[in-house]
């Protein structure tokens, strides 16, 4: 199953990366009234690692919360 789990990233990061190849084209983006220029391949790569930080610690969270509300059971 851990193999299963690596190959899917690494086809997800795969695809991530050619589409970041493929569009170097310059974008604007604005957001809270903050205007930037840049090309569509970093857009996509800074999406991407803060999807995956954001993520990560959501789930992290979410696991700890839920092993806690188990152990306050078990102990009562």
């Amino acid at each position: 199953m851990r193999w299963i789990h690596l190959a899917v990233i690494v086809l997800f990061v795969a695809a991530t990366t050619i589409f970041a190849l493929q569009n170097f084209e310059v974008v604007t983006m604005s957001f809270l009234g903050l205007n930037a220029r840049v090309p569509l391949a970093v857009l996509a790569a800074v999406a991407y690692l803060l999807g995956a930080a954001t993520g990560g610690s959501l789930f992290a969270l979410l696991r700890r919360s839920y092993e806690g509300s188990r152990g306050s059971i078990r102990t009562s």
